[in-house]
């Protein structure tokens, strides 16, 4: 092992301190040498994962085209490839080494083809050790705590034709004044806190992404001023936990004081996610109630209707509280569509545990459900617990719960038929460039063909026809 090689550590990373957490305005640098070490070359940047790791990238993009990198679609013509990875589940891991197996035959033809890799995968122990171990292929390992200096470690490998290491593994900071390429020209990512302290028993989350720390509220009013003066459409706010917002500030200004501040700037979408029910108060009910702009689409993880699985999870609430907070969303804010998270098969699970789950289904009717088979993470609590349920069982309570969700996600969709909806278009569809396609205020996927040029433009639609998952409809 390289002794200047910073390894990530996961017992260290489940630390918490009382310590204030520093707000870091000026560590980001491009060595002024350097500035156009990116000219005439090309990089290319796949994201894995949750919407946390999409912000991210969003920064990567920033940083490279600071240096005058030109970003490029294809991995085999690119002079630097970066994967910014997701350690939520194994599936997902198992994807990222399989992609960094494709490289190597793009090095052996051009060695000089930088591949670094980031990202959650990468705080974890097990994961460095392999890619250390079998993907030689690999010249950068970075984390999520030291995006902020991506320049230093490009230069580096390019340089010093070395192997580079730097994972920290810690509590984090907040780093502001990063520069940031944006995906999309209507819709922005707005960053409000980042890490987590829930330790839920199955989840890798807070040892990868440290404990939870808040933005200062004036540098994301300040962002969001800008992203209107930009002309953006819709701002989301985004944590691991938008509704602990301000705990850490100990200041009296929590997520429903900042999500009336934000939906008080002139945009006409605000979104927020993803939110935990230990921490969904009265108070924020009543901000999404009033606020017109504050969209009617919440997305509040459950993972279990069953308070014994709830429990050893480490969720902190009982199926009551759950549906109490729910119902409350239900009959006080109009119109409201609901999604949610389950997983099936957690350690020792039984099948009236389960069936419990699918009478909750039944209840809240989502309008849509994220649900998965549980997947161990090593060093997690529950990844040593002992688990009696088999592979076959777990698919098949996986097939019967998407199939109960189904049922009640197409009887939404069906009950907008014949609706004039207003939708905020992203543009030409993947599949039929001639449909364009865009989202409610709900967050449904519409189809329609376009009768004006209106990417980036909320345009009314008449639903004529539903699916499942999609509507079809026409612009009025």
């Amino acid at each position: 092992m390289n002794k200047d090689w910073n390894l990530p550590n996961l017992k260290m990373a489940q630390k918490r301190s009382i310590d204030e957490t520093l707000i870091e305005r000026s560590l980001f640098e491009i060595p002024e040498q350097y500035i156009n070490i990116g000219q005439d070359k090309t990089y290319y940047l796949r994201t894995y994962g949750c919407q946390a790791n999409e912000r991210d990238s969003e920064t990567i993009k920033g940083i490279f085209e600071k240096m005058s990198f030109t970003q490029c679609d294809e991995m085999n013509e690119a002079d630097v490839i970066i994967f910014n990875t997701c350690a939520i589940r194994e599936n997902a891991e198992n994807k990222v080494f399989g992609e960094i197996g494709n490289v190597k035959v793009i090095k052996q033809t051009r060695p000089d083809v930088v591949l670094m890799v980031g990202g959650c995968m990468t705080q974890e122990e097990n994961v460095v050790n392999r890619l250390l171990k079998t993907y030689h292929q690999v010249d950068v390992i970075f984390g999520t705590h030291n995006i902020h200096r991506l320049p230093q470690l490009l230069i580096q490998a390019y340089f010093n034709k070395e192997r580079v290491v730097e994972v920290f593994s810690k509590e984090g900071e907040v780093y502001e004044n990063l520069p940031v390429s944006r995906n999309n020209k209507s819709k922005a990512w707005v960053n409000i806190m980042y890490g987590c302290d829930k330790f839920c028993t199955y989840c890798i989350v807070p040892y990868t992404r440290g404990k939870e720390r808040s933005r200062l509220k004036e540098d994301i009013l300040s962002e969001v001023d800008d992203l209107v003066n930009q002309g953006f459409k819709e701002v989301t706010l985004l944590g691991q936990n938008v509704n602990a917002y301000g705990k850490d500030l100990n200041l009296d200004f929590d997520f429903a004081d900042l999500l009336e501040s934000v939906a008080l700037k002139d945009i006409p979408r605000v979104r927020f996610m993803t939110s935990h029910p230990w921490d969904f108060t009265d108070k924020l009910i009543g901000v999404i109630a009033k606020m017109p702009n504050v969209m009617p689409f919440i997305h509040l993880p459950l993972q279990s209707g069953n308070n014994e699985i709830l429990k050893i999870m480490g969720r902190r609430y009982t199926k009551e509280d759950y549906l109490t907070i729910f119902d409350k969303l239900r009959s006080q804010v109009p119109n409201i569509a609901l999604s949610t998270d389950i997983i099936v098969g957690f350690p020792n699970e039984s099948e009236a545990q389960f069936q419990e789950t699918l009478e909750l289904i039944d209840h809240c009717q989502f309008d849509n459900v994220y649900s998965f088979i549980y997947s161990a993470r090593e060093k997690t609590p529950a990844a040593s617990m002992v688990d009696n349920v088999s592979l076959s069982e777990k698919n098949d309570r996986l097939q019967r719960l998407n199939k109960r969700i189904g049922v009640h996600a197409l009887m939404h969709n069906q009950a907008m038929v014949g609706k004039t909806v207003s939708v905020l278009v992203d543009g030409p569809s993947k599949k039929n460039s001639d449909v364009y396609s865009g989202y409610t205020e709900t967050n449904k996927l519409v189809n329609f063909k376009p009768t004006t040029d209106c990417i980036g433009e909320i345009v009314l639609v008449e639903i004529i026809s539903a699916k499942t998952w999609t509507l079809q409809g026409k612009q009025v």
